[in-house]
């Protein structure tokens, strides 16, 4: 299977990076924020959803690097920072326009109610496999609503 290499310019193709950056992990130390460059990096381990999960039950992560531009602000919520080995699960990526203009707030929204809020000028956002693939036991769950 290819590397995947995504970039995101506007809430459509934010949703097709969600739904391949959904279950990834990641320690707190794996992100990377630059205010001078105004850019927020994660380095995380994706679940590779895109694999055809029927053929044979085998299920697979990879190594990536999420990145967003044009970061004004990042505000962490219901995590410790500080906590470098603290394993967190990406569940989804939303984004809240203001007004009438392309910025406005991306959220990580992640499990056990933290989340990562950026404000942003626009939506500019690249997803890159790293790595080659490794086997997993599991596919991830999710409790029924």
């Amino acid at each position: 299977m290819a590397s995947l290499k995504l970039l995101a310019l506007d809430t459509e193709d934010l949703a097709v990076v969600s739904a391949h950056m959904q279950d990834a992990v990641f320690k707190t130390a794996d992100i990377a924020y630059a205010p001078r460059a105004s850019q927020l990096s994660l380095a995380v381990n994706r679940f590779v959803w895109e694999k055809d999960l029927r053929d044979d039950n085998s299920f697979e992560r990879r190594r990536a690097v999420l990145t967003f531009k044009r970061v004004e602000a990042v505000r962490s919520i219901g995590f410790d920072r500080g906590n470098g080995d603290q394993v967190l699960s990406l569940l989804a990526l939303r984004f809240e326009p203001r007004g009438e203009g392309p910025d406005g707030l991306l959220e990580l929204v992640l499990s056990g109610d933290a989340m990562i809020s950026l404000d942003v000028e626009c939506i500019e956002a690249q997803l890159a496999d790293t790595g080659g693939a490794w086997g997993t036991a599991s596919m991830p769950k999710h409790p029924d609503s």
